[in-house]
């Protein structure tokens, strides 16, 4: 005999014994409910927008500098003449070559795209991190939602270049620096140090970064120490899957396809997997004791009672006459045996 084993019970068992486990499959289901890869497909479909209205940006501003550095645009036309082979890098240059010439207009065109594509891309961030925390969100005037939408995309983009900033502070050579001027770049074991330094910085960088978007994001105020949680979880998962794409982007990029599609590709699996973190964080911050208290519960629908009323008219035709005919009936009956007495 075959037994089959119970695999809901067994699921149940494990997460009454270890509430992590527990609090991460509620945290699954959540973001399974609410669509998390139908946001997260959202976001990369927006992220890839931007991309073109922001290189125009930086075409135009490699134009303006490059205007008035000729010698600089020369060897910039030298490198890409050497390393990208055939027509493409002869179409390359023809593009900077446009760039320069008309870096005004290109500029312009590029700040209007990627504000609309920044607009498009911070509604869709917003509007996925409320559904995770399965908020009921009444919106406002198209106007106002869009300046708040406007203010929320510079206030991200200030805490990313604030984090960038301290990315950039615990790179090696600068901490390399800061320990020559201490006497210290020949210590035993510095390096490991070093290393160590450099990986909690950046994790801390990352994690205020995350417990940011997913506190002040949403459309609705949100428990602040579950997003310290959920901005954890996201910064870890996120920095290690940075070291992971960095492999596979050194690995794609070596054969001539690999050139020219792996960072597209690259690129692609990258905004959808850390929107897919974020999210993920999200569901699990929403997803706390803490949070789930304070979650919204709709109202039970209104009651709908049916009165049930008979009435009684009386007997129909048919009835009279069967009532008619037993009548007379009971009639003879009765005669029938009184001339029998």
């Amino acid at each position: 005999m075959i037994v089959v084993p119970d695999f809901a019970a067994t699921l149940q068992d494990r997460r009454d014994k270890w509430p992590w486990f527990d609090h991460t499959v509620r945290a699954a289901t959540r973001y399974q409910a609410q669509k998390g890869d139908y946001y997260a497909a959202g976001m990369t479909y927006f992220s890839v927008l931007a991309l073109f209205p922001l290189l125009m940006v930086a075409f135009a501003a490699a134009g303006f500098i490059l205007v008035g550095q000729p010698e600089w645009l020369d060897q910039i036309r030298d490198q890409i003449a050497q390393n990208v082979p055939g027509s493409f890098g002869e179409t390359i240059n023809s593009l900077i070559d446009t760039a320069v010439e008309s870096r005004t207009s290109v500029g312009i065109i590029g700040l209007l795209g990627a504000l609309y594509a920044g607009l498009g891309w911070i509604a869709n961030l917003r509007e996925a991190l409320t559904a995770m925390w399965e908020f009921v969100h009444e919106p406002g005037s198209f106007l106002a939602t869009k300046l708040k939408d406007f203010a929320a995309l510079v206030g991200l983009g200030l805490a990313l270049a604030l984090s960038l900033g301290l990315s950039a502070l615990n790179g090696g050579s600068v901490m390399r620096s800061l320990l020559e001027l201490a006497n210290l770049d020949q210590a035993p074991g510095v390096g490991i140090l070093l290393r160590v330094v450099s990986v909690l910085l950046a994790l801390a960088a990352t994690w205020a970064v995350m417990t940011w978007v997913i506190s002040r994001l949403p459309r609705e105020p949100v428990p602040f120490r579950s997003a310290v949680k959920g901005g954890l979880i996201a910064a870890v998962g996120f920095e290690i899957f940075k070291q992971i794409a960095a492999i596979y982007l050194a690995s794609v990029t070596n054969g001539p396809a690999g050139v020219v599609f792996g960072p597209i590709i690259g690129l692609l699996v990258f905004v959808f997997t850390t929107s897919r973190f974020i999210l993920f964080a999200t569901a699990f911050a929403a997803t706390t004791r803490e949070s789930m208290a304070l979650a919204y519960v709709p109202p039970p629908e209104p009651a709908v009672i049916n009165t049930r009323v008979e009435v009684n008219e009386g007997p129909t035709l048919g009835g009279g006459i069967a009532l008619v005919g037993a009548g007379a009936l009971a009639a003879v009956g009765l005669g029938f045996l009184n001339r029998r007495r």
